[in-house]
């Protein structure tokens, strides 16, 4: 299902009773956090906040808040069908084989059935502000958290382009505001779009950057997925939307935009025009501190007669943005297989947020197989980022937490089993003893082999005969417990 706007998208979770209209005047410095942050922790509904002092728009927040509403957006009942899907399309080979990148590459050209497609005219430019009409403080943008540096966008759609190459990216990366005009950009330096700034600040040329918001919400979420490098995300979404992604040209730089949009941000970055961004209230829970980040000059804003902005908070999970990560790790988890065939099931868990836990299931078939499976994972896309991998047996659910720590504490000798190693980290991990690098740590929770070093009988786990628990399920009434 591809929606044609937010604003279908907003009709269909009203339909579904999954929003909420909040009429009462609110303000952006804080209180709409407030009320949203209550509402996520209680697994509330999305809420359309109509009335935002200082701006005309109406805000939605909170529309990606459950495993529900995050499958709506992309336009299926369960996430687990994208995943399906995906999978029924790969071929995997003999256990013991890796494809390579030209391989892989292949695969991910098979999902790409719906590429692009430019049109003259979009609704995200039925008006246009440009000179002395651009202002950001027209738009809701809100302020988060008490120590934020300023208000922020923070579920842009934003879109650079390789000067080497011209191979498109669109990233999710939080802006600051600066001034009614400029952007501070928050580009992390693993991120595509960083890779883009530093080939124009390479050339010494000035960059051009759109930012998009709104518009069907698959194209909010494309920003966060984990696409291999040189991989088009307007394919990807054209896949999970089942139809192409309409674009029409800017008004004041070359960039293609989604012609549905609510609103796009036109601009450009000079070479070596940095500002300092930050503090900013982030998913870890914590601040991130304040850094160095290129300003984003606005040339141009446009937007629909009507426009809805979208945007999310991040905190303490859960919160919205934990649910668009449960995305990501079922829809990848069947090209992951790809590389790891004896992959059985993965959970980012949302206290983990993201890059703190990984719970992995393996089909162990020789010695140190979960120690293999760490290291082919600390090399794997965003995955690399995993502070702490848990590894176990493929009997064990590790969408349980409860289980998976049972296996932790039973199945693990430290000395043995915990792998430490050092490398690239997340640079909003905070306890790291440097930004952006540090140490990361396996656990190899499965049962142990006499080839691993384990000398004494493994004991059997204690269960049930299937024969007690048949009959007591059948006379379970009769028993009047409940």
């Amino acid at each position: 299902m591809a929606y044609s706007s937010l604003r279908d998208f907003v009709r269909e979770l009203e339909r579904a009773g999954e929003l909420r209209r909040i009429k009462a005047e609110v303000s952006p410095d804080l209180e709409i956090t407030q009320i949203t942050d209550r509402v996520s922790k209680a697994e509330g509904p999305a809420l359309l906040f109509e009335k935002v002092e200082g701006s005309d728009m109406p805000l939605l927040i909170n529309a990606f808040g459950s495993y529900k509403r995050m499958a709506m957006a992309l336009g299926v009942e369960d996430m687990n069908e994208i995943a399906n899907e995906i999978e029924g399309m790969i071929q995997l080979g003999p256990p013991e084989s890796l494809l390579d990148k030209v391989k892989l590459l292949g695969i991910l050209n098979k999902l790409t059935k719906f590429p692009p497609k430019t049109v003259k005219r979009g609704a995200c430019q039925e008006v246009v502000w440009t000179g002395d009409e651009i202002s950001l403080d027209r738009i809701p943008l809100i302020k988060c958290w008490p120590l934020d540096a300023d208000k922020y966008i923070t579920l842009p759609q934003v879109f650079t382009h390789s000067l080497k190459t011209g191979q498109r990216n669109v990233g999710t990366y939080r802006l600051q505001r600066l001034d009614e005009r400029a952007l501070a950009m928050h580009w992390q330096i693993h991120h595509d779009g960083a890779g883009h700034h530093r080939e124009y600040r390479e050339a010494d040329e000035r960059m051009p950057v759109a930012v998009a918001i709104g518009g069907d919400p698959v194209m909010s979420y494309i920003g966060t997925a984990p696409l291999p490098s040189g991989i088009d995300e307007l394919l990807f979404a054209g896949f999970l939307r089942k139809a192409n992604v309409p674009m029409v040209p800017c008004k004041t730089i070359d960039m293609l935009v989604p012609a549905d949009a609510d609103i796009v941000i036109e601009g450009y970055i000079e070479p070596d025009e940095t500002c300092i961004e930050g503090p900013f209230g982030d998913h870890t829970g914590y601040y991130s501190l304040e850094d160095e980040y290129p300003v984003f000059r606005i040339t141009a804003i446009t937007h629909r007669k009507r426009p809805i902005y979208q945007t999310i908070i991040v905190g303490k999970p859960p919160m919205e943005d934990c649910y668009m990560g449960k995305a990501t790790e079922r829809i990848f988890m069947p090209l992951i297989r790809t590389q790891l065939p004896e992959l059985v099931d993965m959970n980012l868990p949302l206290f983990g947020v993201f890059h703190n836990f990984a719970l992995i299931s393996i089909d162990k078939r020789y010695p140190y197989h979960a120690k293999k499976i760490m290291h082919s994972l600390w090399g794997l896309g965003q995955l690399m980022f995993s502070k702490i991998i848990i590894v176990v047996d493929k009997d064990v659910d590790v969408q349980n937490v409860d289980e998976v720590l049972f296996r932790v504490g039973s199945n693990v000798d430290p000395k043995r089993d915990v792998t430490i190693v050092e490398g690239p980290v997340d640079v909003l991990d905070h306890a790291a003893p440097l930004m952006g690098a540090g140490s990361k740590m396996g656990i190899d929770a499965t049962t142990k082999w006499r080839e691993e070093g384990y000398q004494r009988e493994w004991p059997d786990e204690i269960t049930m005969s299937q024969e007690v628990i048949d009959l007591v399920e059948q006379r379970w009434k009769e028993y009047r417990i409940e």
